[in-house]
């Protein structure tokens, strides 16, 4: 059975476009005051920089894969679908992808509005990121074919 980094490697340009859809869209989503905050601090990133975005998931797309494997591995052994599993899982899921973006923002890779947007957006993201476990889900099955 293909590890999900070997899914994802075999079409990375692809995958690496589809995760920035689903996180446009995710953002596009979102409504209320935290909504607005959101949307402020995507803003505030794609600011300092377009590609942003792009650039952090292609650089970081394999450790997300690595990190996410040992639960799409479940799904599979199980014959489950993927995003039922995810989805059932989607704490897991929440924090496998936060513990790196963490460890990025804890290294300061990008220091400066980055940073700084994201410690003030990181109350709410495991709640965030599991709103997004659906979409994830979906995109993963993708590439699962």
């Amino acid at each position: 059975m293909a590890s999900l980094k070997e899914l994802f490697t075999e079409k990375r340009a692809s995958a690496v476009e589809d995760c920035v859809t689903l996180i446009d869209g995710e953002v596009k989503d979102k409504s209320g005051l935290s909504g607005m905050a959101i949307k402020a601090g995507y803003a505030v990133v794609n600011g300092v920089k377009p590609t942003f975005v792009k650039e952090a998931v292609d650089r970081l797309l394999d450790q997300f894969a690595d990190k996410l494997d040992p639960i799409y591995q479940e799904a599979k052994s199980a014959g489950k679908s993927v995003s039922a599993h995810f989805d059932a899982n989607k704490g897991r899921v929440a924090d496998a992808l936060l513990e790196i973006t963490d460890a990025r923002a804890r290294n300061g890779q990008h220091a400066g509005a980055v940073v700084k947007t994201y410690e003030r957006l990181r109350g709410s993201a495991k709640q965030n990121v599991e709103s997004a476990v659906p979409r994830l889900g979906k995109l993963v099955e993708k590439y699962d074919r």
